[in-house]
């Protein structure tokens, strides 16, 4: 991915490509910088980014559920409904 030169501006479309990276702490300062300059500016992408954290923290918390027996009893009839 070409991104330019390093003092550009992100565009939205490159921040969506990089929340990744943003979330495990891999941008480089200088890529860390541009992320939060855009969001300063970019009031979507700063919803974009609070939805992303909300949905990595839904998925973290959800993990195991499947174990508990209710759950998993109502999954299990689920698996087995079908449709006539």
């Amino acid at each position: 991915m070409t991104m330019g030169a390093p003092t550009e501006p992100l565009t939205c479309q490159q921040l969506v490509e990089l929340v990744t990276d943003y979330f495990e702490d891999a941008l480089s300062p200088a890529e860390r910088d541009r992320f939060d300059a855009h969001l300063a500016v970019c009031p979507g992408c700063e919803y974009y980014l609070e939805q992303m954290r909300i949905t990595m923290r839904l998925v973290h918390e959800s993990d195991g559920l499947e174990e508990q027996p209710e759950v998993a009893a109502l999954l299990e009839a689920f698996r087995d409904y079908k449709r006539l």
